[in-house]
């Protein structure tokens, strides 16, 4: 049975994304593909915010996240780990043989500019990763600070993961200076999962074609040649491509500063809810998502049971916590196609339910 999804990806996908989906597929090496992939190019640049070619990867981020790695990694990669998925980041650097450090912090604690600089100016690494919104703890990294420290290190390629911030509020990829920015299709892109996108600037095309052993299914040249012939370098998954086409359209039908807006405001009234529930964000607000929110369970709620109630009653789901937060924290979504009815119709369920399970 389905439910309607209120976690943080993948999230709810629309009946029109699904009838895109549903478009009888062309060879992946024909001339309607090519035409396919170019005619939504401008949008994901738009997107990106970026004149750089956008890329198209049958996989999830985590393809490409690691796939970066291996295409710009030289000497040394600063992991700045703020949360389950960030902390992968260094677990992948060292599972693939990279001399790699963590910049450690606990949990719901941003990445503070001051103690990337320090590293850095150790001269130790060529590279960096950012998670911009740390999706496990609704965290949102200080990218704008941290762009202008890594403007003073040229020589550094930095990558970062926008998977659950793209497309809901403006990443200026060039203006920023970033050298990967890489997202994926399931979060507020409300896509099914299958699909990463990526743009990278030409000083980590450079970076790449120096470097061996990068690989061939991540491999950033491959991207790139096959970017000019208007494909991808391994059979795509076409159905997904239709539906980002579709996607594109609803995104600047609505206009992207609406969209923005939209997301701002849906997640200030999750917060609201959450201040009135005597509870209180795990991230100081500040640094709080705009995506999500990851509640500190201060109730003491019971978070199976609830989630068990919300879907017996009103269909519906939300994230009973991740990682070592299980339990002691919740994630709720306001990502994606979510409006003001929808979030209303989640919180009055909510208000409904956790009083029966809450402890205090």
């Amino acid at each position: 049975m389905s439910y309607k999804l209120y976690i943080p990806g993948p999230v709810q996908v629309s009946e029109k994304t699904y009838r895109a989906m549903a478009t009888p597929v062309v060879g992946h090496r024909s001339k309607d593909f090519v035409a396919l992939f170019q005619s939504i190019q401008p949008g994901l640049q738009q997107l990106f915010y970026t004149q750089d070619p956008v890329y198209i990867s049958t996989s999830s981020a985590w393809g490409v996240m690691e796939g970066s790695l291996r295409n710009v990694v030289k000497k040394k990669v600063l992991n700045c780990c703020t949360g389950a998925f960030s902390d992968k980041w260094y677990d992948v650097s060292c599972r693939c043989g990279i001399p790699a450090k963590e910049l450690k912090y606990e949990w719901g604690t941003p990445i503070n500019p001051e103690d990337v600089r320090k590293e850095l100016a150790t001269g130790e690494y060529d590279a960096i990763t950012i998670i911009h919104n740390e999706t496990s703890t609704g965290t949102m990294n200080p990218i704008e600070a941290l762009a202008e420290v890594l403007k003073d290190f040229p020589d550094v390629v930095s990558i970062v993961d926008t998977v659950s911030s793209f497309s809901a509020m403006k990443i200026d990829k060039d203006a920023l200076g970033l050298d990967v920015m890489l997202t994926g299709t399931q979060k507020a892109l409300a896509i099914p999962p299958g699909m990463a996108l990526l743009s990278v600037s030409q000083k980590t095309l450079d970076r790449a074609a120096s470097i061996e052993g990068r690989g061939y299914y991540f491999d950033f040249i491959e991207f790139q040649k096959n970017y000019e012939k208007g494909m991808t370098p391994s059979t795509p998954v076409i159905p997904l491509i239709y539906a980002l086409k579709s996607k594109l359209e609803d995104i600047f039908e609505e206009g992207l500063e609406n969209r923005y807006a939209r997301h701002k405001r849906l997640n200030e009234t999750v917060r609201a809810w959450i201040a009135k529930n005597g509870m209180e964000l795990l991230p100081a607000p500040e640094f709080g998502s705009v995506t999500l929110n990851c509640i500190k369970n201060l109730r003491e709620i019971d978070l199976p049971k609830l989630n068990d109630a919300l879907k017996t009653k009103y269909n519906c789901v939300i994230d009973g916590g991740y990682g070592k937060l299980k339990g002691k924290a919740f994630r709720i979504s306001n990502m994606g196609d979510e409006t003001d009815e929808t979030m209303a119709e989640l919180l009055a369920a909510l208000d409904d339910l956790v009083p029966q399970f809450a402890a205090k």
